[in-house]
This record gives structure tokens, C-alpha cells and sequence, in this order.
């Protein structure tokens, strides 16, 4: 048996020793669910361990409270891999994306790989990844720079099929805001300008503009405010809005759209819109070389993985933002069937046997995969030389 085949067995026997461990912080963290950029526990809990693990661990960075940085470096700075750990909740549901499987997935690898090969070659990064579900910590943690030099980022998602690959659209948020007048609804309804109307004729414009836009464009909202008393003209509306698509191009064009729809709503009430853009969710691009040695190391394991559909049932995150710096992956293991995320059934899977099976599987996976990147460096070429051929920009 070869060195690399030794070393792969020696992580996976880990993974099973420390399964108590693994599934007991997850479970902690499924049981104390925190919103994005709250996720003071978590950060905590896992900092702790990965330190007596032999990390040197750094909070905050890229100006978020809850982003680390925990890194240990062997014989020289390349290769770099980095696992990625997201930890925060829903608000309402709790830990209905199963984060604290992604968390314990990517440190319990990381835990793993440096108890069974203290010595590794390359660095060995976990990064500490915020408020996904929210605001996109790792879109400012790319602009802030925490890639850099980051041969290979990975994570796992919990999901109801085994997917190897899986895009993502392109998504960002939109708040519109309308500013009216208000004014006696019963007796003096002609000084005001309502505010509210300017929103739902916005909703109606959505609705029209859905039959002229791609396939793979989604556009959806809620009203965050629509008045304070039904008796008074509302001064003060306002929607939350998220435009998504396949490519960053095809959701530019798109939002711009949107954002004459509210603004033709305006004209025609004589409110005054205001805009505040969220940050730019990119599209994912998985890097085939790479997930291909995930695949094989999961076919270790004797878990093959399924060809996802061609177009449709995808969402965003923040890690498309990632797979457009460093070759990246973003494979998704089942924790459960026919169940979507963010519904309270989900949640529950999040928790169960099956999911902490799913974790742990997943642990070794990325640990394995790991070790391929730091003692393959035919494959980091392969992998960067794909990156540069089809990443936009690259």
C-alpha cells in the first residue's frame, strides 16, 4: 500500500474514532441555532477544539466578528487547501440548511487529517464562513482577500440526493423603499400619495415582467412594510426583493429591469423610490479535476453519487463568489428524501442518525480529498489549468 492510500485509511479510522465527539458539537450547534454574523457560539465551540488540535486560530477577520481563520502549515506555504465551515441558522426555522452538518464536516476533516498526519505538507486552512443564509460572508471575505493563495477551497451540503457537482445561480437582494405622504384615509385621501399602492403595482409589474425573461431567472419578494394604520394613507412602503439567474450578466440585465418597475410604480403614484442592493451572490463553478478526486474518495467509501438534472431546482450561495478566485467544490450528500431545505422537515434531518452519517461520511470524503491535493501536484496543475480555461476572468 502506497504512502497516500495509508495515509487516506489512517484519517477515515479517525473520523470513526472521533465520531462521539464530531456528532456531539454538531448536535450542539443543531440545538442552539444562531442568525448570520450571531454566530458567537459556534465560532466559539469550534475554535476551541480546532486550537487544542494543533491550529493557530484567528478571530475576527475580513471585519466580521464571527469569521476565523484556523491554519496549520507544514513544509511550506503550497499547497494551500482550505475547508470551509458555514454555521449560521434561519430565522424561524433553525438550522433547516443543516449547517452544523457543513461545519463539523469540514472541521471534523480538518480535526482528523492533523491527528492521524501531524506533518503534513502545504498548508491546511479551515475558514470560518458566516451568515451565508443572509448577507454573503464569503463574498467579503473574497474581496477582503482571505483566498489568496488558496489552491483548492471545499465544503459539503446537506441535500436529498448525492451530487458531485451542482451549480448555482447568480442571486442579489434588493430592498426597495417608497416614500409617500400620509393623510386621513376617510376624510382627506386626496393630500395623500400612498406608498403602499406604489409596492403592489411594483408587485403586479414583477409578475407581468416573468413571462419575458430566461428559463433559469427567478424573482421573488415579501413585503417588509406596508403601513402603520388602515385609516391613514401609508406614508412608507417597503419590499424585499431577490432577482437570481444563471449568469452575473443575465441577473444584471434583470435587475435593471426590476428596478424600472418600481420606478415606473413611482411615476405613476407620485411616491419617491429608493434602492439599497445586497451583495452579488456569483454563479458556481466546480472544478471538475477537483471533484473528480472527491468522487473517487467517496467511491472508497462505497457511495457513488448521481448525475444531477440538467437545468432547474438550484439555488445560490456565497461560495460561487469562491469558485471564481480558486478551484472549488461543492458537492451535496443525502440526509434525506424527497424533503427540501429550509422547511422544519429538514431541520429535523439536520439532527438525525442519517444526517450525522451523511457528516461524517462527507468528513472523510473532503479529508481525503485533502491529502490528494497536498501530495498529487500533477492534480493542482490540472486543477488550476481548468480553472483558467473556464472560469470567466480567470
Amino acid at each position: 500500500m502506497d504512502e497516500l492510500s495509508s495515509l487516506k485509511d489512517r484519517v477515515c479510522k479517525e473520523i470513526d474514532a472521533a465520531r462521539g465527539e464530531f456528532v456531539a458539537l454538531s448536535r450542539r450547534i443543531h440545538e442552539n441555532p444562531e442568525l448570520g454574523l450571531q454566530e458567537r457560539q459556534a465560532a466559539d465551540w469550534v475554535g476551541v477544539l480546532l486550537k487544542e488540535s494543533g491550529f493557530s486560530v484567528e478571530r475576527p477577520i475580513a471585519g466580521m466578528e464571527t469569521a476565523f481563520r484556523a491554519e496549520v502549515r507544514g513544509a511550506g506555504a503550497r499547497p494551500h487547501v482550505a475547508l470551509l465551515a458555514e454555521y449560521d441558522a434561519l430565522a424561524g426555522l433553525g438550522h433547516a440548511c443543516g449547517h452544523n452538518l457543513i461545519c463539523m464536516a469540514s472541521v471534523g476533516a480538518a480535526v482528523a487529517l492533523r491527528r492521524a498526519a501531524p506533518k503534513l505538507p502545504g498548508t491546511l486552512t479551515v475558514l470560518g464562513t458566516p451568515a451565508e443564509e443572509t448577507m454573503g460572508g464569503k463574498v467579503v471575505m473574497v474581496e477582503q482577500g482571505a483566498f489568496e493563495g488558496v489552491d483548492a477551497a471545499m465544503m459539503f451540503h446537506p441535500s436529498r440526493n448525492n451530487w458531485w457537482t451542482r451549480g448555482a445561480l447568480a442571486a442579489q437582494s434588493l430592498l426597495v423603499k417608497f416614500h409617500g405622504k400620509p393623510a386621513h384615509a376617510a376624510a382627506m385621501p386626496e393630500k395623500g400619495i400612498n406608498a403602499l399602492n406604489a409596492l403592489l403595482l411594483t408587485y403586479h409589474a414583477i409578475d407581468s415582467l416573468r413571462q419575458h425573461v430566461p428559463s433559469d431567472v427567478r424573482i421573488h419578494g415579501i413585503i417588509t412594510k406596508g403601513g402603520d394604520a388602515a385609516n391613514v394613507v401609508p406614508a412608507y412602503a417597503e419590499g424585499d426583493f431577490l432577482v437570481r439567474a444563471a449568469t452575473r450578466k443575465t441577473q444584471a440585465e434583470v435587475m435593471a429591469k426590476v428596478r424600472q418597475c418600481a420606478e415606473g410604480a413611482a411615476a405613476q403614484t407620485g411616491a419617491r423610490v429608493e434602492f439599497e442592493l445586497g451583495l452579488l451572490y456569483a454563479e458556481r463553478y466546480n472544478n471538475q479535476v477537483l471533484a473528480d478526486l472527491f468522487a473517487g474518495n467517496m467511491g472508497r467509501l462505497g457511495i457513488e453519487g448521481e448525475r444531477p438534472p440538467s437545468e432547474g431546482g438550484v439555488g445560490s450561495s456565497d461560495i460561487g463568489n469562491v469558485s471564481m478566485v480558486c478551484p472549488t467544490i461543492h458537492p451535496y450528500l443525502a440526509i434525506a428524501d424527497d424533503i427540501s431545505g429550509h422547511t422544519v422537515e429538514f431541520r429535523e434531518a439536520a439532527g438525525s442518525p442519517r444526517g450525522y452519517d451523511a457528516m461524517l461520511a462527507a468528513a472523510k470524503g473532503l479529508a481525503m480529498t485533502v491529502l490528494d491535493v497536498l501530495y498529487r501536484p500533477d492534480r493542482v496543475q490540472a486543477m488550476w489549468d481548468e480553472f483558467k480555461g473556464t472560469v470567466p476572468g480567470a
